[in-house]
């Protein structure tokens, strides 16, 4: 008996490089090693994205209080801010109340749902959607 098979077609997947950035520094006091947390991991956004590559931007902790920081024209990392901006995917929900951060005009993050707290971003669904995560 002759048994047929049909060829198997590879199809090589094609790998988007997707990674997210967040931002843990402390925005308090804006001291030189906290600038210097957040104008790298701004920078390195920049970097991301200009390679075409798709990238968030999150904040939380402390560096929920960073964007109404980055916002005020006077600040020395707010051109920079600025070019990135699109990228930011949003502030975590519970440290934005913890911490007493103005939030306005970004979007909540709360897909982690941690007991006693309004949410965080979910870290293993940004590894699960196939993002490296880089954190400042």
């Amino acid at each position: 008996m002759l048994t047929y098979s049909w060829p198997t077609l590879y199809i090589k997947p094609i790998y988007m490089n997707k990674t997210a950035i967040v931002i843990l520094s402390d925005s308090t006091n804006c001291s030189e090693e906290a600038l210097g947390r957040v104008f790298n991991a701004l920078a390195t956004a920049y970097d991301f994205k200009n390679a075409g590559e798709v990238e968030k931007v999150i904040f939380q902790g402390t560096a929920t209080r960073w964007p109404e920081q980055l916002e005020k024209p006077e600040n020395p990392v707010n051109r920079l801010f600025l070019a990135v901006k699109d990228k930011v995917q949003g502030v975590s929900s519970c440290c934005t109340a913890i911490f007493y951060a103005d939030a306005s005009g970004y979007k909540l993050l709360n897909q982690n749902k941690i007991p006693g707290t309004t949410g965080l971003p979910s870290l293993i669904t940004l590894k699960n959607e196939g993002y490296k995560i880089l954190i400042f």
